[in-house]
């Protein structure tokens, strides 16, 4: 007998827990979870996001009573079209504001001849908005709350409502369901192209241009924020030294004319002293004021973007924190394994828990980005009080001289403006698969201006952030990455026609004895990126467990920037703004200077005042990078990490130098011309970019993008093998010594349901050794009529929230046999459009859905089909004369809410109890499936969510890498 089978049946003579399978549930446990609610609904933070708080339990409670949620969201819909412009509230799925498209597409992934058909909806969902009201009030009602006994108004009888087909497709935590999205655009494509005449075919055409429009108009849209985040932080930057007498709004660039000094440029001490004196304390103290002034203004502005959410969703934290406290629920508490958890106990259990807050702005969301394209739903974290704030707080963050990088967040901004410009489009708007398809296009955008290589950002989307890259979306992502530069080349921020401050280009090749040194720098790197990695969790976990810095992460940022201010002062390379020192470090050298006027183009004499320079400089901004993650301002992690590296690279290339200038007559230099220049043989800005690109690689893994991003900052193919090579052994080192990045460790902690597809882990189990036994609060069985009792489906739709599974479903079987699946957020939107749910029975037939267009049709088909007993014939009067009711005195016929049956999905994805683990791996990752079902000799026997699977990989990489560990310390 296989091992599943066993699994299974080992399930089914075990004795299910007493509170999952009755209906009823104790006082207690009610009070428990009625509490879990007061605590989930009763936010702290500031109304900025879908997860906004409510003004008190009992307020939220009267509206529930008063009207439902879902056609209060309807009527906000139709008075927020008359003007109200999107803003943070609206949600990254959710368009309420927009107008809405004419085409229809059928509401369940099943095959075209069902012709039944609605239009999505894309109101404010709850776990953030909408559903809140109506999911808490019905779990109220369920147990019992004494103040939920109003009745509720009945709709107008025969008077269809507005937006009478709209629902709620995907919610708050919620991950995308791609198959059906892939099929709704199929049939809106079907549609679209059956049209043959002159006006089909202009029409298919410009439906076939929306995606190149957008993104050339997001390629622009995001030069042009960075050209406003590179000038401007570029002028506040030089604010920390002085000022420009004739424009004070000049940085000293512009005010000098790119000379390093000039008389138009004031220190802040020639306001107090006489202009001829230097006082070096005044100057001080005006640096670390602007520094400290900045960060905490910049630190303000992204705590505007407060975000609280219950205690119920399983995350840790949004952001970059690497100190959040990890909730992560034990693989054997599952309902209807070997432990004792129900999703009640568990629940409670989320309530003593303090509520979870982030902050959107934080970061350089690079990990949240690649989790949303990957089809989790975050709402607002790509709106656009998000960009605002994330591009002021960017601004205001690098211009303090924080070691931390402008480069990552525009891959966070640029993401941003993609999510907003599809709003613009009915195609991407109301379609969520493709709008990821634009978005994916976006994040490449960012990279492109950030590095100028535009090469280089579609490598990125495809190796780091996106998780559906079909070849027509890599064609539109090098035509956006193409006019994101183009358009910031002819803004021409640095006023160089250069897209990137620190592009350099080398006129001297490498010798064939630098491998050597070059591999050493991969190794270096590679060891300092994980090492970083490593105390940046060591800091947060420790620093940041202090009380007073968790409570208030303002006095954080207050002791980061004053200890940046006082240290960062006294040596050049650490006062240099992250982009130009790296161009600094990586610089080719024109001119040597021996009386220390160039430190870092020295003669022979000066290069070990040079190297020990640059070792204090190393040491200083490592301890700075390391401190500076994961604070709360917009923050990225990309280039200071390749200054750390540059200074690493330069220190060795110094190194090598000095020894091809002491010892010329060695063989290893017998190819090197001494002709009396010191970079005749070694250029140490080489060394400096290859270890500036495999340090990188050891913090964010990034292999053949970064090797060619530093081949476009160079232009030259000679060192296109340096590179290479460097960053190669780089991630060998690394994944030795840390296997996750920081942005897997970021996505692995706060238990996103995200699956690497990157990362296969080998399985040596079946599909049965990870399937719950079904118990029947878990099911809809319908072998005795398919009428079902809407108070009894809205406590099994509550008791899937409660196990967490807020898009879960419910698999409706007859006999034992799956016959159908309806989805929860359908079901919830169904019981929400019941006018009562008092003794009110609903039609669950998932066969019958075939036959829905016939009913309207021809009304005198029975919605139910004909069975010789009397029980079916029971039901087939009490169907008719349904029917009856749906026709009104007019000759219309109107939808019946209680008839589900267009609801469910009649063919959902099943594999049989045996099927090996890599299919179900496959199944997950390629098809984008939200859950499984599970058979056994054709017959029910559970269902898998993908949450649950993405526990088990997480669980099974853990063991792979306790076991790898054992065996390396065997040895």
């Amino acid at each position: 007998m296989p091992k599943s089978v066993a699994s299974y049946h080992s399930l089914a003579s075990s004795q299910h827990n007493d509170d999952d399978d009755d209906y009823e549930i104790n006082e207690q446990e009610a009070e428990a979870i009625r509490n879990a609610y007061r605590n989930a609904f009763n936010a702290t933070g500031q109304p900025l996001s879908p997860v906004d708080t409510r003004e008190g339990f009992d307020a939220s409670r009267r509206r529930m009573d008063s009207s439902r949620r879902s056609d209060g969201d309807l009527r906000l819909r139709v008075n927020s079209s008359r003007g109200r412009a999107a803003d943070e509230r609206t949600g990254l799925l959710s368009t309420p504001d927009v107008p809405r498209s004419g085409y229809r597409t059928t509401s369940v992934p099943g095959t075209p001849r069902y012709g039944f058909s609605r239009k999505h909806s894309y109101i404010n969902s709850t776990r953030g908005g909408s559903r809140r009201g109506s999911f808490a009030k019905g779990l109220m009602k369920a147990l019992g709350s004494s103040t939920d006994r109003e009745t509720r108004p009945d709709p107008v009888p025969g008077k269809r409502p507005l937006y009478w087909d709209d629902r709620v497709w995907y919610d708050q935590f919620t991950s995308t369901d791609w198959v059906h999205d892939s099929i709704a655009d199929a049939f809106r494509m079907k549609e679209l192209r059956g049209r043959k005449d002159f006006w089909g075919r202009t029409k298919a055409f410009f439906d076939g241009a929306q995606g190149w429009v957008l993104v050339f108009i997001i390629g622009c849209v995001t030069a042009a924020f960075a050209y406003f985040i590179d000038v401007t932080e570029a002028a506040i930057f030089d604010f920390k030294s002085g000022y420009c007498v004739n424009h004070w709004w000049y940085s000293k660039r512009q005010c000098c004319s790119g000379a390093s000094v000039c008389d138009s440029w004031h220190r802040w001490s020639n306001l107090i002293h006489h202009e001829d004196e230097r006082h070096i304390w005044t100057d001080y103290g005006a640096y670390v004021a602007w520094c400290v002034g900045l960060s905490l203004i910049s630190c303000l502005v992204t705590l505007r973007t407060k975000t609280t959410i219950s205690s119920a969703i399983s995350l840790s934290t949004l952001d970059e924190n690497l100190g959040a406290d990890h909730h992560r629920d034990n693989k054997d508490h599952t309902e209807g394994g070997n432990g004792t958890d129900s999703p009640t106990s568990r629940f409670q259990e989320a309530a003593r828990r303090p509520p979870v807050v982030y902050y959107p702005a934080a970061g350089s969301g690079v990990a949240e980005v690649r989790v949303i394209l990957s089809g989790f739903v975050l709402h607002g974290y790509l709106g656009v009080r998000t960009l605002l704030c994330k591009t002021i707080g960017l601004i205001l963050s690098v211009a303090s001289g924080l070691s931390l990088g402008k480069e990552g967040p525009y891959v966070h901004i640029a993401t941003c403006i993609g999510n907003i410009a599809t709003r613009l489009s009915s195609k991407y708007r109301n379609n969520d698969a493709k709008r990821r398809e634009v978005m994916s296009a976006a994040a490449a955008a960012g990279v492109a201006v950030a590095f100028g290589a535009p090469i280089g950002g579609v490598l990125f989307s495809l190796e780091e952030v996106s998780y559906y890259f079909p070849p027509k979306t890599l064609f539109r992502t090098f035509f956006c990455c193409i006019a994101a530069a183009l358009s910031l080349k002819a803004l021409n921020p640095y006023g160089t026609n250069k897209i990137v401050l620190f592009e350099v280009r080398y006129l001297v090749d490498w010798k064939f004895f630098e491998i050597i040194a070059f591999a050493c720098l991969g190794i270096l790197g590679g060891a300092l990126g994980a090492l970083f990695i490593k105390a940046s969790k060591l800091w947060a976990k420790t620093f940041r467990r202090i009380g007073v810095i968790k409570d208030y992460p303002l006095l954080e940022v207050l002791l980061v920037a004053l200890l940046t201010g006082l240290v960062s002062f006294w040596n050049r390379y650490t006062r240099l703004p992250v982009a130009e020192l790296l161009y600094e470090m990586s610089a080719p050298c024109s001119s040597f200077s021996g009386d220390g006027s160039a430190p870092l183009c020295p003669t022979e004499e000066k290069i070990p005042y040079t190297i020990y320079y640059l070792c204090w400089a190393f040491i200083v901004k490592a301890f700075l990078t390391t401190v500076t993650f994961g604070i709360k301002v917009p923050a990225g992690i990309y280039v200071p990490s390749m200054v750390v590296g540059g200074l690493l690279g330069r220190i060795v290339g110094h190194i090598v130098q000095l020894l091809t200038l002491k010892y010329p007559d060695l063989a290893f230099f017998a190819h090197c011309d001494h002709d009396g220049n010191p970079e005749s043989c070694v250029v140490p800005g080489v060394y400096a970019l290859v270890a500036a690109g495999a340090t990188m690689c050891g913090v964010t893994r990034l292999s053949v993008t970064l090797a060619v991003i530093l081949f476009e900052l160079t232009g030259s193919l000679e060192h296109v093998l340096p590179f290479s090579l460097g960053v190669l052994i780089a991630k060998w080192t690394a994944d030795a010594i840390e296997p996750l990045s920081i942005y897997d460790l970021l996505t692995d902690m706060n238990a996103y349901p995200y699956l690497d597809h990157k990362v296969r882990p080998v399985f040596t189990t079946d599909l049965g050794d990870i399937t719950p036994e079904p118990t029947p609060n878990r099911y809809i069985d319908i072998s005795a009529s398919p009428l079902v009792p809407a108070k009894q489906l809205r406590f099994k739709l509550e008791y899937l929230h409660m196990s967490g599974e807020i898009d879960g479903g419910l698999p409706i079987l007859k006999d034992g046999v799956l016959v159908g699946l309806i989805p929860g957020p359908d079901l919830e939107y169904a019981l929400d459009r019941l006018p009562s749910e008092e003794d009110t029975m609903c039609l669950m037939n998932a066969h019958d859905q075939a036959l829905h267009h016939d009913d309207q049709a021809h009304p005198s088909t029975n919605a139910v089909d004909t069975d010789d007993d009397d029980d079916a014939t029971a039901r087939e009067g009490e169907s008719s004369d349904a029917e009856a009711q749906r026709r009104t005195s007019d000759g219309s016929t109107t939808t019946d809410p209680t008839d589900f049956s267009p609801y469910i999905d009649p063919s959902p994805v099943a594999l049989d109890i045996t099927s090996p683990m890599d299919l179900v791996y496959e199944c997950f990752v390629k098809l984008g499936l939200r859950y499984i079902c599970v058979l056994y000799d054709g017959k029910y026997a559970g269902m898998v969510h993908k949450k649950s699977f993405v526990r088990y990989v997480k669980h099974v990489h853990d063991e792979d890498r306790k076991r790898g560990g054992m065996i390396q310390r065997g040895f």
